[in-house]
């Protein structure tokens, strides 16, 4: 008889595919310039940058200084854009979720830090809820149920490097 998913590996399933879709929806936009939050014209495709606008002129607290200056530096588009990607595909399929939690957390501490102190709250928003469920991917079994986590992790890469789980 084959094993099915426990009832709690379907809402890991479900926040995984909605942290996914939250990552990978600006990934597109900004680099397709579906009119969303870019315009076609400054997409990343058409020459604009993904970071410019909002760290340049979006920021504010202690560390506005430090993202201004990064803001439109090719290896932040970059690098930005490819995380967005990495940790949404990640999430949507299922594998690396170790490495996608950590990268996740990192990132989402990093928007949270732009912009301080947060607007609704002093300290919490959804930057935080979203670096906590981060976390609690690199510990639950996330990919198992509704992705490819199983397959995954018997890979010889896997289990030689068990980060790459």
């Amino acid at each position: 008889m084959k094993k099915t998913c426990l009832k709690e590996q379907h809402i890991w399933s479900l926040l995984r595919f909605a942290l996914g879709g939250i990552f990978l929806w600006p990934f597109f936009d900004k680099l397709l310039g579906l009119g969303f939050s870019t315009a076609a014209d400054k997409s990343w495709l058409a020459g604009g940058s993904p970071t410019y606008g909002f760290l340049k002129m979006g920021t504010s607290g202690p560390l506005a200084g430090f993202y201004q200056s990064i803001a439109g530096n090719p290896i932040t588009d970059t690098l930005f854009m490819l995380a967005l990607l990495m940790i949404g595909l990640a999430l949507i399929l299922g594998i690396g979720l170790k490495i996608a939690g950590y990268s996740g957390a990192l990132l989402t501490l990093y928007m949270w830090s732009a912009v301080l102190p947060p607007k609704q709250n002093p300290i919490l928003d959804e930057h935080i809820v979203f670096m906590i469920i981060f976390m609690a991917f690199t510990f639950v079994k996330a990919g198992q149920c509704w992705g490819l986590g199983k397959w995954w992790s018997n890979t010889k890469l896997v289990k030689k490097f068990p980060i790459l789980e």
